[in-house]
Formats: structure tokens, sequence, C-alpha cells
């Protein structure tokens, strides 16, 4: 199955949603099965989006899993991306 990186920017002031939303997040990342990698962005010493790495079906599918996050539900992120992913290294 074809890998996807999954790159998530938050919002500006956003970091209590984070912190109140980030147990459901994690329970979330965890039920899925097709989670190979994840964690937070981090830009002058704070959280400031999200990079996970997931294995799905196709695109469609990625889009689909990525938009069930409760970060997005709590409207944490400014922007999402989803795209197919290649391993090289590692």
């Amino acid at each position: 199955m074809p890998l996807f990186a999954i790159i998530c920017r938050d919002n500006p002031g956003m970091l209590q949603t984070r912190i109140d939303t980030r147990e459901a997040h994690l329970t979330f990342l965890r039920d899925f099965a097709g989670l190979r990698m994840a964690g937070p962005l981090i830009e002058e010493g704070e959280m400031r989006g999200s990079l996970l790495v997931i294995e799905a079906e196709d695109l469609a599918a990625a889009r689909d899993w990525a938009a069930g996050d409760p970060y997005k539900s709590a409207g944490l992120f400014a922007s999402a991306e989803v795209i197919e992913w290649k391993k090289v290294i590692g």
C-alpha cells in the first residue's frame, strides 16, 4: 500500500485548542493501524503543526482518514495537505 504524508499547520494562537484536544487526537492515531509515524512540527520552540505518515489504499482514503482527526474538527489547522510519499532511506 502507498504511503501518504499529512502536513498540517496550526492556526495562530490555538495552542490551548491543541492541548485541550490532544487526548482525543492521540486516541484517533492509536486506533488507526495504517499510522507509520506522527509528531508535532516545532517552530521557535512551540508546536505549530503536525506531520503524519500513513499507509492507505489511495489518496482519497488518506484524505478521508485525515478529515476525521479531532484536531481538524476542533479548528486547530489552518491548512492540511495530504500527499503521496515514497520512503527511500530509513
